[in-house]
């Protein structure tokens, strides 16, 4: 599916329900200013086809453009999050060593565009998310899960490899160790272990989950849009980053962040003791 021009002529713009696209493979709704981004091939346990990626990729576009999308939360429709690649479509596929490169390059390009999406992102995990569900779910700024949720990298087990980023960014969230265990081993773990050793921020009985995601979202939507586009670049870039380098950014991020209207709107609802109210410039 082609990105909608439209988004990318002008850099901002409003988005309002009758102008989300009528996409095949996804259910997208806009909740006060957290855009909700469900996974919709339930009879497939939404496992991975390229329209898949292709649209997930324009939801994204729009969601970074949209100045009144604040927060992205991704959840699944049914019993799954996502359990990976389609592996029917797989077998049945003749695709050329080309075409297959193509689609893998659209896997990458997902967890990227998440990655580096300038507003936070929420994996509401609530069922499996394996392989490719998986990877998608680790690019996000916040997982949460169900309690009873299964998040597992089968890669090893099927003769491949993680992609996404998962082989550089889950040592830095769970540890060397514990990264080495799920990513070798291709064991399952449920909502309640994510939790204990912080792969997820929380583990949720079923029936919470989606309001606990979209309480975080909301939590998150409330702070400067601008602020927030900053910093979390800042954390991604870290680990790369010597202190230098890293001090030096943190110190254009302060200074561009002291040149917009939301700076002044922090300072002024800090003195007159109200809630701030912020406008992404």
């Amino acid at each position: 599916m082609p990105i909608h021009t439209p988004y990318h002529v002008s850099p901002r713009f409003t988005l309002t329900a009758d102008a989300i696209p009528p996409y095949e493979t996804l259910l997208v709704s806009l909740q006060e200013q957290v855009l909700e981004i469900r996974f919709n091939r339930p009879h497939r346990l939404n496992a991975v086809v390229e329209a898949f990626y292709t649209e997930l990729l324009d939801a994204l576009a729009v969601a970074e453009r949209a100045e009144n999308v604040r927060a992205v939360v991704l959840t699944g429709e049914g019993r799954a999050f996502c359990v990976g690649a389609d592996m029917k479509e797989h077998g049945g596929a003749a695709r050329t060593l080309y075409q297959r490169r193509q689609y893998l390059q659209l896997g990458n390009d997902v967890c990227e565009a998440v990655y580096r999406l300038k507003k936070p992102v929420v994996a509401a995990i609530n069922g499996y998310a394996l392989g490719a569900g998986a990877e998608m779910a680790v690019a996000c700024d916040f997982i949460v899960m169900a309690e009873n949720a299964q998040i597992g990298f089968p890669e090893t087990s099927i003769g491949t490899c993680v992609g996404g980023g998962v082989s550089k960014v889950l040592p830095q969230i769970v540890g060397l160790v514990q990264a080495r265990r799920l990513l070798f081993t291709g064991e399952k773990i449920t909502g309640t272990e994510a939790a204990r050793i912080s792969l997820a921020l929380a583990a949720y009985p079923q029936d919470q989950l989606l309001v606990e995601a979209h309480v975080l979202g909301a939590k998150l939507a409330e702070q400067a849009p601008v602020s927030m586009a900053m910093l979390k670049r800042l954390v991604n870039v870290s680990s790369a980053n010597d202190v230098d380098s890293h001090l030096q950014q943190e110190l254009d991020a302060v200074f561009t962040c002291s040149t917009t209207d939301d700076w002044q709107e922090g300072v002024d609802a800090f003195a007159q003791k109200r809630k701030p109210s912020f406008q992404g410039r």
